[in-house]
C-alpha cells in the first residue's frame, strides 16, 4: 500500500476520533453553565409562566390541541441533569459506528485489490 491510501485513512481516522469525542467535552462544558442558568428563579417562573399559558389553551376549538407539560422544571433542565449520560452513549455509539462504517468504506475504497493467488504486502 503506497502512503498516500495509509494519510487518507489515518485523517479519516483522526476526524472520526474528533467527531466522536469533541462534542461531548464541550457539552459536558456547557452542562455547568447551562445548569446554573436553569437554576435562577427566573428560568423556573418563566417555564411556570409557560405551563399556565398552556393550561389557559386546553380545551379551545380549533386545529392544534394544547397540552400542559406534566414536568414541574423546564425540559433542558431535566435533561441536563438525569439523562446526561444517555445522550452522551447515544452519540457516541452513533459516531462510533458511523465513523467505522466510513473508515471500512474508505478502506475499501483506497486499497488496491490483490490478483487472485497474491499474497498480502
Amino acid at each position: 500500500m503506497n502512503p498516500t491510501p495509509r494519510r487518507a485513512l489515518f485523517i479519516t481516522g483522526a476526524v472520526w476520533m474528533a467527531v466522536l469525542v469533541i462534542p461531548p467535552i464541550a457539552l459536558w462544558q456547557a452542562r455547568e453553565r447551562w445548569l446554573e442558568q436553569l437554576e435562577r428563579p427566573e428560568a423556573q417562573s418563566a417555564w411556570d409562566e409557560f405551563r399556565r399559558d398552556m393550561a389557559g389553551q386546553t380545551g379551545r376549538e380549533g386545529p392544534v390541541q394544547r397540552k400542559v407539560p406534566k414536568s414541574l422544571e423546564p425540559p433542558l433542565r431535566v435533561w441536563l441533569r438525569d439523562y446526561f449520560a444517555l445522550a452522551v452513549v447515544a452519540w457516541m455509539s452513533f459516531a462510533g459506528v458511523a465513523g467505522l462504517l466510513l473508515l471500512v468504506l474508505m478502506w475499501g475504497s483506497v486499497v488496491p485489490a490483490r490478483e487472485p493467488g497474491e499474497r498480502p504486502r
